[in-house]
């Protein structure tokens, strides 16, 4: 099954280490949705991306192949606060592709997130070559 990262599972090295068995796949489109930054995680201490239902916005992110135990894996790093999200991508081609993804769901202000967390983001984009 195919996940899209769209936040801090777009590094490789951190989606390695959550999902040892993962597979990068190829770059995606999710239309019609925004990034955004919420909450205030303590790991990172600043806030944390999600997905937000946006007309005519687009988030580009990275499709990984992934088992069932990997998606297990993930519903624990990202614990009760987000859940999973079935969407349609559009992948390189603009064909489109059913995925799983993680949407935040308590319904809070945005916030600006660490640099820590950003600079995990940012090396996510150029691993799948975003940048």
């Amino acid at each position: 099954m195919y996940y899209f990262a769209y936040g801090s599972n777009l590094n490789r090295n951190q989606m390695q280490k959550r999902c040892p068995n993962s597979q990068p796949r190829f770059i995606a489109i999710l239309h019609n949705y925004r990034l955004a930054f919420v909450g205030w995680s303590r790991r990172w201490r600043g806030g944390i991306a999600t997905i937000r239902s946006f007309r005519g916005g687009k988030v580009r992110g990275g499709i990984y192949e992934v088992s069932e135990a990997d998606l297990r894996q993930l519903d624990k790093f990202e614990g009760t606060n987000y859940r999973r999200l079935k969407v349609i991508v559009n992948n390189e081609d603009r064909e489109p592709v059913e995925a799983i993804t993680y949407i935040y769901t308590p319904q809070i202000e945005e916030t600006k997130p660490s640099p820590e967390y950003i600079a995990i983001m940012q090396q996510g984009y150029k691993d799948w070559r975003l940048s």
